[in-house]
């Protein structure tokens, strides 16, 4: 079975950068697209990006609106490792940033990862 596994989170101040990392150990088939999604005290879970497995040479990306512009999500196949690269870090952007899989067969979220806290300080 795959799992997902987070990490890079941490403390920053506003304006600074980090870089999430997500490594999904065992997944083998090009059924899933990986996301990124997040969660701040109170609210619901909310979608972050998504990257396709593998698409031929381009790969296809889509971001919400609140991270569009500053954060950008990447891939190593070779290692099964997704990325989110934040940068311009807003307080708003804190929150539990989990790692996911989109089931291509079924159109749902069916794998999570156990997420890491993003603290942006102002």
């Amino acid at each position: 079975q795959v799992q997902l596994v987070e990490s890079g989170g941490g403390l920053v101040q506003a304006g600074g950068s980090l870089r999430l990392s997500c490594v999904a150990s065992g997944l083998t088939s090009s059924m899933y697209a990986m996301g990124w999604f997040r969660q701040a005290p109170g609210k619901e879970r909310e979608y972050v990006a998504l990257i396709s497995w593998s698409s031929g040479r381009t790969y296809d990306r889509t971001y919400a609106d609140s991270v569009k512009g500053r954060s950008t999500i990447s891939r190593d196949n070779a290692n099964n490792t997704i990325y989110l690269q934040m940068n311009s870090l807003k307080p708003e952007d804190t929150a539990i940033y989990y790692c996911a899989g989109h089931n291509r067969r079924t159109n749902d979220y069916d794998l999570w990862g156990q997420g890491t806290q993003v603290t942006v300080s102002s």
